[in-house]
């Protein structure tokens, strides 16, 4: 059996295993996932909220924005507060004042600490407790309890209304004045917040962890990290080592023992005929641009509602709150990105099988406008949504989701899975021919083929879960679009495109880069697959997710640790003959993959990524730490370089402004490295510090999040996000220069003799 097939055999068993055992730990979170009661009762029969009311508070928490306001269970928006974490602290001090008052006559800040330690006994007793009655599906709480619990439902309903007692925090928050419509879907969403507040309290049947295993960290309450979080960290960090340890053999036994390829003395890219299909993706990276400005500015507005509700004495929170904004912030991040890679997609399928099929570029063309349709329709449903204009009943489907980076409206998301479909049958179509050849680059147009396949099908996971589907249950499914997307199949798209160009470059051997291609997919997707439980191991699952979790996402780190050599391979083949400056630019953009990869993905996903870690980090500026340097400086970075590689070919004939893309890459590498220094990372630690010393729920409030020190770290995003601004628009400047400008020979070009050959 040759190399390459062993390689394919090795990836297709891996995929087996690793989606068999994905697909078993999630039919054990449907089986063991937080009871959702009929009623919520008070001893003597009294009902608090029944089935019905929560499930309605989580549409209406849904249609506010969900994940974009505050976040429930860690997950979502840092601005406002973890709503689980928030009522189970608003509660425990209610239930212990009123206890206080009772037996002494004084608030229980008062007291002497042993007074206060037999209180915090007495509290862990009662909100620890599991009451939930599986026979009758009912939640029984104290009349103490439930006294509490209406003290804290007042308090929201005050909140998301316009009671000026409240006016303060709601500024704090970057929230509207009535930014729920009717007091009883205040009420009813205090219901769903009690809920999520309660399965992380309450002690699963025959464990002694909640079902959350104890997240929030409150030890007022009891919850700290559980013992499974301690044990599976150290053997994470073990199996990291050990998958180090290995790939470092492998590379220093089989990397570079090839000579080195002579390159071709003219571009082979250069004597590309470009067909009308190829032609017709430049729209494509307009919208790539326009979609990107767009995200930039929405991120600036989001940043801004971080001090002041208010831009600039405009009171445009009331039209554009902070949870629509950063909605179409994050969404955008996704889109202007997916849209490169798919143009991309579409410009190289082509020119790898050297065929363009039949109503090739009317296809092109439709998914083109089926995108716009998507953007325009989906963003004016969230705002209709948002802005409590739609209505819960048709919310679902046109609204807000309210799950961070899937917000879309089902019929938006149906609508975007068959334009994928589609872009997956315009792929195949041009792929074909070269799918059924043989030769040395067919295992290479086959993964591309296959990561195309991956990608259209596996949005298909975002339609897996219904309007009332379990919350650990949707988690379930979200994690499988946002991370098997972008840790998955995204990656080995990337990998088999870049590898297709430097073999069509003439600068890498087809058999070598097949090898390569293959054995980095499964070292890509042996931590990718099962490392989707690492976003899940506080959102109501099962012991086994932290044990997956915690061993296979530290794998996903391995690749990083050698990301030096892929990067000094990358600049090598930009050096290899002359005619390679004209990808000076995509090599670089390429490079600067390669050292967010290292920074963003490893070190500082690493970060967050053990359990133990999570445990405190969860939701706290670390985690958009990891998340801005990984997924523009990954993800954006290589889309734009794959795009440069396209715009090379599509305007040939256009000299490129050297000095604008020097500026937009220094730009905005430079300010990405300003908003992770200056803010992000020193915000997070404070807050982390708070988590450590008092609790979850400090490190999100109110009275953290206004102090001076805070707001100055927030400020101070202002010269990186300035800074990058610049860089993304003098990219802008470069690509409508390729079509403003005049005519003539790229100056590269012209001292290069075999460029017009």
């Amino acid at each position: 059996m040759s190399t390459t097939k062993r390689l394919w055999f090795a990836l297709g068993t891996l995929l087996a295993v690793t989606f068999a055992a994905l697909l078993w730990v999630g039919g054990g979170i449907y089986q063991q996932a937080p009871p959702l009661p009929e009623r919520v009762v008070v001893a003597g029969g009294q009902t608090l909220y029944t089935r019905a009311d929560i499930e309605r508070g989580r549409q209406v928490w849904q249609s506010m924005g969900g994940h974009q306001v505050g976040s429930v269970w860690g997950h979502g928006a840092l601005v406002a507060p973890d709503w689980t974490a928030d009522w189970i602290h608003r509660e425990s001090q209610a239930l212990l004042d009123a206890w206080a008052q009772r037996d002494g006559g004084r608030r229980y800040a008062e007291l002497d600490e042993a007074a206060q330690a037999a209180l915090a006994v007495r509290l862990r007793k009662e909100v620890r407790t599991n009451t939930y009655d599986a026979a009758s599906n009912t939640i029984q709480v104290s009349a103490d309890r439930a006294a509490a619990m209406e003290a804290v439902a007042g308090h929201y309903v005050s909140l998301f209304g316009d009671d000026p007692a409240t006016a303060g925090l709601r500024a704090t928050y970057a929230l509207r004045d009535n930014t729920v419509d009717t007091a009883e879907h205040r009420r009813a969403m205090s219901g769903f917040f009690f809920w999520t507040a309660w399965a992380a309290t309450a002690q699963r049947p025959g464990a002694a962890a909640s079902y959350t295993s104890n997240w929030p960290y409150d030890p007022l309450v009891g919850n700290a990290p559980t013992s499974d979080a301690f044990l599976w960290s150290v053997f994470s960090v073990l199996f990291m080592i050990a998958g180090i340890g290995l790939l470092a053999w492998h590379y220093a036994v089989w990397h570079g023992k090839e000579k080195p390829l002579t390159p071709p003395a003219v571009d082979p890219m250069s004597l590309l005929t470009i067909t009308p299909s190829m032609r017709a993706t430049a729209k494509y990276f307009w919208v790539v641009i326009a979609l990107f400005l767009s995200q930039i500015l929405l991120g600036a507005l989001t940043a801004h509602y971080q001090v002041e509700r208010d831009f600039y004495g405009m009171e445009l929170s009331s039209i554009l709150p902070y949870s629509l904004t950063r909605s179409w912030h994050t969404e955008l991040a996704v889109l202007w990105i997916a849209t490169a890679w798919l143009g991309t997609g579409l410009y190289i399928a082509p020119a790898v099988s050297g065929h363009e099929p039949r109503f090739q570029r009317l296809g092109v063309n439709l998914l083109w406008v089926c995108l716009l349709i998507i953007v325009v329709g989906a963003f004016a449903g969230q705002w209709f949504a948002v802005m409590q204009k739609l209505g819960l009943e048709h919310n679902f489907w046109f609204g807000h989701q309210g799950w961070e980076f899937v917000d879309l409206g089902r019929f938006w998301q149906i609508f975007l899975f068959i334009g994928l479909v589609l872009w997956l049958v315009l792929m195949g179509r041009a792929l074909w021919p070269a799918l059924r050849r043989r030769d040395d680059l067919a295992s290479i147009v086959a993964l591309l083929f296959l990561s195309t396949v991956c990608i259209a099908a596996f949005y298909a996971a975002g339609l897996m879960w219904g309007e009332h589907s379990h919350l650990s249950i949707v988690e379930y499914w979200r994690w499988w679009v946002v991370h098997l997307w972008v840790e998955g199949f995204f990656e080995v798209f990337a990998v088999a495109v870049v590898s297709f160009l430097f073999v069509k470059l003439g600068l890498v051997r087809a058999r070598t880069a097949t090898v390569n291609v293959l054995f980095a997919t499964i070292v890509f997707m042996a931590g990718g697959v099962l490392g989707t439980f690492h976003h899940l191991y506080f959102a109501g699952t099962t012991t086994a997710v932290i044990a997956l979790g915690a061993s296979f996402s530290a794998l996903e780190v391995v690749p990083l640790a050698l990301i030096g050599l892929e990067a000094h391979e990358t600049w090598s083949h930009g050096r290899a003959t002359p005619w390679m400056q004209r990808y000076r630019w995509p090599i670089l953009f390429f490079l600067a993959v390669s050292f967010w990869n290292l920074v963003g993905a490893g070190l500082f996903g690493f970060l967050i990524n053990t359990p133990l870690a999570l445990y405190y980090m969860q939701g706290l500026n670390l985690t958009p730490l990891h998340g801005h340097t990984a997924l523009f400086g990954v993800y954006g970075m290589l889309g734009l370089g794959l795009m440069l590689v396209c715009l090379r070919g599509l305007r040939a004939d256009r000299p490129w402004a050297e000095g604008w893309l020097r500026g937009a890459f220094w730009s905005m590498n430079i300010g990405l490295s300003l908003m992770a220094l200056l803010t992000l990372l020193p915000l997070g630690v404070l807050q982390l510090s708070a988590v450590l010393d008092h609790g979850y729920w400090q490190a999100r409030s109110a009275e953290f999040m206004n102090q001076p020190i805070v707001h100055l770290l927030v400020w101070m995003r202002v010269p990186g996000d300035t800074l990058f601004a610049v860089g993304a628009l003098l990219f802008a400047g470069f690509v409508a220069r390729l079509w403003l400008g005049r005519r003539g020979t790229a100056p590269d070009l012209a001292v290069l003799p075999e460029a017009g050959s």
